[in-house]
């Protein structure tokens, strides 16, 4: 009877609520009926509601990454401690320091490493994933399956963070504009950091705002191997973090990889370079005289039929 009334108050929620009020209190108050819920209720729910309302991972699975980097969720997710020797987590209030144990590994090494042996201060790590993965509230189309992270490109300071200042603290930029490094900012420990994390074999890609790929092909030259080159991708809005994406791990057989990174020139710093430094990826203003657009309409969220089969076992696990 309880768990019938929990589910009937869940859904009136979920009716009464307005279609912008994806809060984290509403997405917990659904998170919190999953599993009490038929299969037919769960498929007509926005899957960002019920990953993104999860406090905690599915304990009693094995960590597995399962579907795709932007269509999949995680069971067996590992928390990134929030304080480390070399790291701090950023934006606490979201609760996506999450992320499969080779993903949380990794963060940690190079925190680590590059501390040692790069220069560099410490990290600031933004977000991994959710505690189950799947898609979030906010932000990311990808960070789904606890394989991806975002690093930023400020040091981290020789004192902790309160709780607040990770929050408000905004991070900086090191581009001038989408075709400029920012020299007053840009470090070679900067380009160090980026190649040790590229130089890593389990790392698949790391994306960049274009001039950084550009700042590391001309830094990059001397270099007897360049294959790490050619996990860096420059990709819109990296411009004062870098993102990490890592392989499948072996326990994670319904896991999708990308392709392998494989531009032509063996490094991406040749025509894919020249593309993203030039007009063509990036949105035009339109001419004074052009008819106004009527504007898209936005595709409806991702729903939990969208995702695999399993991530109905993740969020529903206790």
């Amino acid at each position: 009877m309880m768990r019938t009334l929990l589910l009937a108050a869940g859904l009136l929620w979920i009716a009464a609520a307005p279609a912008a009020a994806q809060t984290a209190t509403e997405a917990q108050a659904v998170a919190a009926t999953a599993t009490g819920m038929s299969d037919d209720q769960l498929k007509k729910l926005p899957a960002k509601k019920l990953f993104g309302g999860q406090k905690g991972p599915a304990t009693s699975m094995k960590a597995r990454a399962i579907g795709s980097y932007a269509k999949g969720c995680m069971a067996g997710g590992k928390a990134l401690e929030v304080d480390g020797p070399a790291w701090q987590v950023m934006r606490l209030s979201r609760n996506r320091n999450w992320g499969h144990p080779e993903l949380v590994a990794l963060v940690e090494r190079l925190a680590v490493e590059a501390k040692e042996k790069d220069g560099w201060n410490g990290l600031l790590v933004g977000d991994l994933a959710q505690p189950r993965g799947g898609p979030m509230l906010s932000g990311h189309a990808s960070h789904q399956i606890g394989l991806d992270a975002d690093v930023w490109l400020t040091p981290m300071p020789d004192r902790t963070l309160s709780r607040k200042e990770r929050e408000e603290i905004q991070g900086k930029l090191v581009v001038k504009d989408r075709k400029r490094i920012d020299p007053a900012v840009w470090t070679e420990s900067h380009a160090r950091l980026i190649r040790r994390a590229a130089s890593y074999p389990e790392v698949a890609r790391i994306f960049v705002h274009p001039p950084i790929k550009a700042e590391l092909c001309k830094w990059a030259k001397g270099d007897t191997d360049k294959a790490w080159l050619a996990k860096v991708r420059p990709y819109f809005g990296h411009n004062w973090h870098f993102h990490i994406r890592i392989n499948c791990p072996a326990d994670s057989p319904n896991c999708k990889n990308q392709p392998e990174a494989r531009p032509e020139d063996g490094t991406g710093c040749g025509n894919e370079l020249a593309y993203w430094l030039g007009d063509k990826p990036w949105p035009q203003p339109p001419k004074p005289d052009a008819t106004p657009q009527k504007p898209a309409k936005p595709a409806p969220p991702l729903t939990l039929s969208a995702l695999p089969a399993e991530c109905r076992a993740v969020v529903t696990a206790q």
